[in-house]
């Protein structure tokens, strides 16, 4: 440390040798240097903190402290390093305070290693189910009368998920992911929070589960509280009223989080951050990935791009209770899902950024 020292101003001492040189001069080519000096570290603590990222990551899932609860092997040939993965992501509204499992959030996603892309597809909580072999009803009633099944279909209520939506999507669908309110909240509060736009003010309050929505319009940052009533807000019963908002408002805001929480997670606050947010989600998650298979997700993915993610939220017409989704968008989502798969979805970022500067 004591080395640094000849890197700074000389001090106005009389007597001294270093003030033997021409001040001026000392000062600007110290300052310069120091200001360089300056730079290389914040690059190197940079580079450190994203290796430490990457290393924890790993360690997370190696450690087994993700807990996947799957330690089957993954075959080279299937590694989502090599191979295109599909998700389901649902997003549950279960919290201490209610006990529920309803799936509000329901989005499709499919991951293409070859150009580092990802596509989503988000349908609306009300989504009409109509299959062969199923009751019709909502598409967020699913997942809840499954895990009542479980113990007399000795059927997972994530496995019965995939089989329905693959039938839906017409895709295959590789893994179930479920996070629950609690851990949204968690994770949101451990990034510090996320900048929103709020587009309205919203006003809801319900005494039996605890919710109260209180939010004003305009740019803010959201603790992981707010941001949830920010994407689960429909309706409005104070006075005075707020206007209210439906399934389509919903999924959108819902993208605008994500998106928020993608640049948070690539941000320098975001890395130093990461302990608390996968603490957080593996408290409030279950998932059927293979430990190994998420080391190469993690590998793979951890740094795509939010150009690289291209939301496809499905809308329709609401008629109580259900929302009929329109045909031709779930058709355009379902071809984007398959171009996904087959590589032919959107182009890497970096790629297009070289092309457009050889």
């Amino acid at each position: 440390m004591s080395s640094s020292n000849t890197n700074l101003p000389p001090r106005s001492q009389s007597g001294s040798k270093q003030n033997k040189q021409p001040p001026k001069k000392k000062k600007k080519k110290n300052g310069f240097k120091t200001f360089l000096k300056l730079i290389l570290i914040i690059i190197i603590l940079g580079v450190l903190a994203v290796a430490g990222y990457l290393g924890y990551l790993y360690y997370k899932a190696d450690s087994g402290v993700l807990d996947t609860g799957n330690n089957n092997p993954v075959p080279a040939e299937k590694s989502a390093k090599v191979k295109p993965v599909t998700m389901l992501l649902l997003g549950t509204d279960y919290r201490p305070e209610t006990g529920t499992h309803l799936s509000d959030v329901i989005m499709v996603t499919a991951f293409n290693p070859d150009t580092k892309t990802v596509t989503v597809v988000s349908l609306p909580r009300d989504t009409k189910i109509e299959l062969k072999g199923y009751r019709e009803n909502k598409a967020n009633a699913y997942y809840p009368i499954f895990l009542s099944e479980e113990k007399k279909s000795g059927k997972k209520a994530e496995d019965e998920m995939k089989t329905m939506l693959s039938k839906y999507m017409d895709i295959p669908i590789d893994y179930a992911t479920v996070l629950n309110f609690q851990g949204f909240r968690d994770a949101v509060d451990a990034l510090g929070g996320v900048d929103i736009n709020v587009d309205m003010n919203m006003c809801y309050r319900d005494k039996a589960d605890g919710t109260n929505i209180n939010l004003k319009k305009g740019e803010q940052k959201l603790d992981g509280k707010d941001a949830l009533d920010y994407v689960r807000y429909r309706k409005s019963n104070c006075r005075p009223r707020t206007q209210g908002s439906d399934d389509f408002d919903r999924n959108r805001r819902q993208n605008e989080v994500l998106h928020a929480l993608i640049d948070k997670m690539q941000s320098f606050k975001g890395v130093t951050s990461l302990g608390g947010v996968l603490d957080a989600m593996d408290k409030n998650m279950e998932t059927d990935i293979e430990n190994d298979q998420l080391k190469n997700m993690i590998a793979t993915y951890w740094k795509v791009n939010k150009e690289n993610v291209k939301f496809m939220p499905v809308t329709g017409t609401w008629k109580s209770p259900y929302v009929y989704v329109d045909d031709a968008e779930l058709d355009k989502a379902k071809q984007a899902l398959k171009d996904e798969i087959a590589g032919k979805g959107l182009p890497a970022a970096t790629d297009s950024a070289e092309k457009a500067n050889p």
